[in-house]
C-alpha cells in the first residue's frame, strides 16, 4: 500500500470513531452497556464502508514446487516389430511407469510417434512411416522454456522428414535415446532407392534409376532384374565388396502400351541374407498417348515465369513453352492453354488469333500490364487504370466450387504487386482468391475463373507470385502444395471436358505407405457446389471381390475419403450421392511397399551422436536401470520453487461485505430486542 492510502485509512478510522462516539456517547439516551455495544457495531459498519470506498490493494504471494518434466517418446512404427523389439519397448515403458523414484522426481508424460506425433494412449507398432525429426521438434516446442530431459525409445530408423541428427542440434534439453535393436552387421543386399517418372508417353523410353546397397565384408556377385508380369524387361549382373558397397544403375524401359504398367525390381538375394524383403520393390508408370501443352506468352523477363514453369512441369504430363508475342501467333494451335503474362499492345495479334481459334486462356496482369489495351482487347473484364501501384494479399473463397482448392496458407503469403483500381468482371464467373489490404477485403478479385460456351478463362491480377512458391517451401520444406495449386488450375483451364455435377479426382496408382485419398465435388442443378449432400464411395477389390463402402467427409469445398486401410491390390470404385441419380466410377491400384521392412538393425551410431550433441547419453533397452539411475541422480534436474505475486483489491474481499451485513443485522436485532425500534 502507498503512504497516501495508509493516510486515508487513518482518517477513515478517526472519522468512524468520532461518528460512533458522537452518536452513542455524546447524544445517546441509552444507559449501561448498550451505548458501548451500539458504538462498536456502528464503528465497524462505518469503518468497513469507508475502507470499501478507499479500496486499498494488498499483495499476496503463493509458492509452488514444480518438478522437472520428462517426456518419453516411443516409436510406434512397424520397424519395431520387424526387428522383434515390441516386448522390449513395452517392458521398458512399464518399468518407467512403475519406478517410484523416477516418478517422484519428474513429471513424466508419454508420447508416441510414427508418421505423426501424439500423446500416447496405446501402442500398436503398425504405423507405416517414422518421422523422428517431427517428434523431437514437437517436444522441443512444447517444453521450450522448461527443464525437460527427453527419453526417446526407438530403433533410429527414419523414413519421413528431415535428418533428425541435424534438427536435434537446436534441442534445448538433453536427449537420452534408448536403442531398440542391436549393432551387429549382417550380410545384406537391398534396393535402397528407386526413382522413375510417374508418367510416360506412348512409344517413348522412360528412365529408371536404382540405388543398390551391400552390407558385408566378403566380395559377392548377384543379378538385378526388372520384370513385368512373366516377361523380363531388364537384367544386369552386379558385384560388391567391403570397399564397394553401393551401385547406381541407370537404364530406360519402353512405353509400348497405354495405361498403368506395373513392374517388379529385384536384386537376387544371397544364401545367408537375414532380410530378403528389401531385395525387391514394385513400381508403376502410367503411359499416356498425349500430353498437355501449355504456351506462356510474355514480352518481359520475370521470376514469375520460372516459378510458373517449374510448378506446371512438376506433372510430367505437361510441357511448357515460353514465347514472345511475335513468335507465338503462328504456334497457338499446338497448345491446349495459352497463358498471357502482362499483355500490352504487342499482344494484339495474339488476342485476335485466340478469338479465332477459341483457345482457353489465363491472363496474368501486373505493374507492366497495359490496361488501356487489355480492356479493349477482350470483353470479359475491365479495370480502371490509374498508373498507381498497390500491394495486395490473397484470401481463399471457401465457397469456390469449380474444382477443389486447398488453403495452402494464402493469408500468410507475401503481397503481390498490382495496379490500383477496381477490377470488374462482366461475365458469369467464380472468384477463387479475393484481394485483401491489411487483412481487409477490398472487393476486387485476385484470381477468378470463367466458362463461356465451353471456353475456359482466368484472370490473375497480381505479379510476384514467385515469392509464394518460395514461402511455401520455407513453411513446408516442399514446393508441392504451391505446385499442386497451380497444377489444378492448369488442369481445369486446359480441359474442354463438359462439366459434370459430380467431379471425382483420383490417381491411377498409389504406394501403400503414402496417403491414399480420393476427393469429389458435387454440384446442384445450377452447378453451385452443394455442401449439404451425402456422398459415399464403394470400393471393390478385383481379386477378392470384397466390397467396402466409405462415407466421404466434407472439407471446405470438396469431399474426401482416406483409403489407407485398404491392402495392396487392384480396385474399382463408384462414388454415389444419396437420394440422387448421380454417380462416377473409376479404378486405382495400390502397390505394396513397406518401407519399415527395409531395415536390418538399429541406427546405433546416429542415436549416439544425437545424445552426444545434446549432452545426453544413449542406452540399449537392457540398460534401462542405468538410465533410470542416471536421471534420478543427476543434480541438474531439480525441483523449481515458483512464486506468484498477486495484487488483490479490498473490494474483492467478500468477508468484509459479510462483516458489514453482520454488524448492521446485530445492531437491528439488539435494538428490536430492547424495544428501541
Amino acid at each position: 500500500m502507498t503512504t497516501e492510502t495508509i493516510f486515508y485509512i487513518i482518517i477513515a478510522g478517526v472519522l468512524s470513531i468520532a461518528l460512533a462516539v458522537f452518536m452513542y456517547g455524546y447524544k445517546s439516551k441509552q444507559s449501561g452497556s448498550l451505548p458501548w455495544v451500539f458504538g462498536i457495531l456502528r464503528f465497524i459498519t462505518l469503518f468497513s464502508i469507508l475502507l470499501l470506498i478507499i479500496n486499498p490493494k494488498f499483495k499476496s504471494e503463493t509458492y509452488t514446487i514444480e518438478k522437472p518434466k520428462l517426456p518419453v517418446l516411443v516409436d510406434n512404427s512397424a520397424s519395431i516389430g520387424e526387428l522383434d523389439q515390441k516386448e522390449n519397448a513395452s517392458q521398458l515403458l512399464q518399468k518407467l511407469k512403475e519406478n517410484s523414484a523416477l516418478n517422484d522426481k519428474f513429471d513424466i508424460s508419454y508420447y508416441s510417434f510414427g508418421s505423426d506425433f501424439r500423446e500416447s494412449d496405446s501402442l500398436s507398432f503398425d504405423e507405416k512411416n517414422t518421422n523422428i525429426s517431427k517428434a523431437l521438434a514437437s517436444v522441443n516446442e512444447i517444453f521450450k522454456n522448461q527443464t525437460a530431459p527427453t527419453i526417446i525409445i526407438t530403433d533410429g530408423n527414419q523414413t519421413l522428414g528431415s535428418d533428425y541428427e541435424f534438427s536435434s542440434a537446436t534441442f534445448k534439453n538433453p536427449i537420452y535415446p534408448v536403442i531398440l535393436g542391436d549393432s551387429l552387421k549382417y550380410t545384406d543386399l537391398k534396393i535402397e532407392q528407386l526413382n522413375t517418372n510417374r508418367y510416360a508417353f506412348l512409344k517413348n523410353q522412360f528412365p529408371v534409376e536404382v540405388i543398390l546397397n551391400y552390407s558385408g565384408t566378403n566380395p559377392v556377385n548377384s543379378e538385378f532384374v526388372v520384370t513385368q508380369g512373366a516377361s523380363t524387361a531388364y537384367r544386369t549382373n552386379v558385384s560388391f565388396s567391403e570397399n564397394e558397397t553401393s551401385k547406381t544403375l541407370n537404364f530406360t524401359l519402353p512405353a509400348n502400351s497405354v495405361g498403368l504398367q506395373k513392374y517388379t525390381a529385384q536384386i537376387l538375394p544371397l544364401a545367408d541374407e537375414k532380410n530378403k524383403t528389401n531385395n525387391s520393390k514394385q513400381f508403376a508408370v502410367e503411359v499416356i498417348d498425349q500430353a498437355t501443352n501449355v504456351l506462356v506468352v510474355s514480352k518481359i523477363t520475370h521470376p514469375d515465369l520460372g516459378a510458373l514453369k517449374k510448378a506446371i512441369t512438376t506433372n510430367e504430363q505437361r510441357t511448357v513453352t515460353l514465347k514472345k508475342p511475335a513468335e507465338a501467333v503462328t504456334a497457338l494451335n499446338d497448345f491446349q492453354l495459352v497463358i498471357l503474362y502482362q499483355p500490352d499492345r504487342s499482344f494484339a495479334s495474339i488476342f485476335a488469333e485466340i478469338e479465332k481459334l477459341n483457345k482457353n486462356t489465363w491472363v496474368i496482369s501486373g505493374l507492366q500490364t497495359d490496361w488501356y489495351f487489355l480492356n479493349g482487347a477482350q470483353d470479359n473484364f475491365n479495370k480502371e487504370a490509374s498508373n498507381q501501384s498497390d500491394d495486395v494479399q490473397a484470401e481463399l473463397n471457401n465457397n469456390y466450387g469449380t474444382f477443389a482448392v486447398d488453403d495452402i496458407g494464402f493469408n500468410n503469403f507475401p503481397p503481390l504487386h498490382t495496379e490500383f483500381g477496381a477490377l470488374t468482371i462482366s461475365v458469369p464467373n467464380e472468384v477463387m482468391l479475393e484481394q485483401t489490404v491489411s487483412g481487409i477485403a477490398n472487393g476486387n478479385p485476385l484470381l477468378a475463373t470463367m466458362e463461356i460456351n465451353g471456353k475456359r478463362e482466368a484472370i490473375w491480377d497480381g505479379e510476384g507470385f514467385w515469392r509464394w512458391r518460395a514461402r511455401s517451401f520455407v513453411e513446408t520444406e516442399s514446393f508441392q502444395s504451391f505446385d499442386d495449386f497451380i497444377g489444378n488450375l492448369v488442369q481445369y483451364l486446359a480441359s474442354n471436358k463438359r462439366r459434370s455435377r459430380l467431379e471425382v479426382s483420383s490417381e491411377t496408382f498409389y504406394y501403400n505407405n503414402d496417403p491414399i485419398k480420393i476427393s469429389a465435388q458435387y454440384f446442384d442443378k445450377n452447378y453451385v457446389f452443394d455442401g449439404r449432400a451425402s456422398l459415399n464411395i464403394s470400393v471393390k477389390n478385383k481379386e477378392t471381390e470384397k466390397q467396402t463402402v466409405f462415407p466421404m467427409l466434407l472439407r471446405n469445398n470438396y469431399y474426401e475419403v482416406d483409403l489407407n486401410s485398404l491392402p495392396a491390390g487392384e480396385y474399382t470404385f463408384t462414388v454415389t450421392v444419396t437420394n440422387e441419380a448421380v454417380s462416377s466410377s473409376g479404378n486405382f491400384t495400390i502397390l505394396d511397399f513397406n518401407v519399415e521392412q527395409q531395415f536390418l538393425n538399429a541406427d546405433v551410431s546416429k542415436l549416439r551422436r544425437v545424445a552426444q550433441n545434446t549432452n545426453g547419453k544413449a542406452y540399449f533397452a537392457a540398460q534401462s536401470d542405468s538410465l533410470i539411475n542416471a536421471l534420478v541422480e543427476n543434480t541438474n534436474f531439480q525441483n523449481i520453487e515458483k512464486s506468484e505475486q498477486k495484487v488483490v483489491p479490498l473490494i474483492d474481499w467478500k468477508y468484509l461485505l459479510a462483516l458489514i451485513v453482520l454488524a448492521l443485522a446485530a445492531e437491528w436485532f439488539i435494538r428490536k430486542y430492547n424495544g428501541l425500534i
